[in-house]
Parts: C-alpha cells; structure tokens; sequence
C-alpha cells in the first residue's frame, strides 16, 4: 500500500483554509448582532450589521450543507 502524500497534504491544506473561514464567517456573524445589541442600547438603528450578520450565517449554513451534500453523493 502506498500512500500518496502530496494528494494528503492537499486535502490537509484545503481543509484547514475552509475551517479558518467558516470560523471567521461564524465570528463575523456574531460580531454583528454584538453590534446590532450595542445600536439598540443607544436607540439608533442597525439594519447593516443585522443584514451582514444574516449573510454570514447563511454563507456557513450553505458552505456546511455543500460538504454534507458531498459527503452523501
């Protein structure tokens, strides 16, 4: 049995690329709504940090069922 490693080392780099961007999609959402809390507290509105909070979490939710379509197919 021989293992390729360079194909192992791809799959190691794409996957670590993908994580870190999902994490920072998610931290990204996160941030938003802290900011959308923080424009309430002082009575203003924050219709861009909800709108790019949504875009975030929407941006993980297909990029978990893209992997998840390609784990099943």
């Amino acid at each position: 049995m021989q293992i390729d490693w360079a194909a192992l080392g791809s799959v190691f780099g794409v996957s670590l690329v993908v994580t870190v961007a999902l994490v920072a999609l998610f931290t990204l959402g996160i941030t938003g709504l802290s900011h959308r809390e923080r424009a309430a507290a002082q009575g203003r509105p924050a219709t861009l940090a909800v709108t790019a909070a949504c875009a975030c979490f929407a941006a993980c939710a297909a990029a978990v069922t893209y992997g998840i379509y390609l784990i099943v197919a």
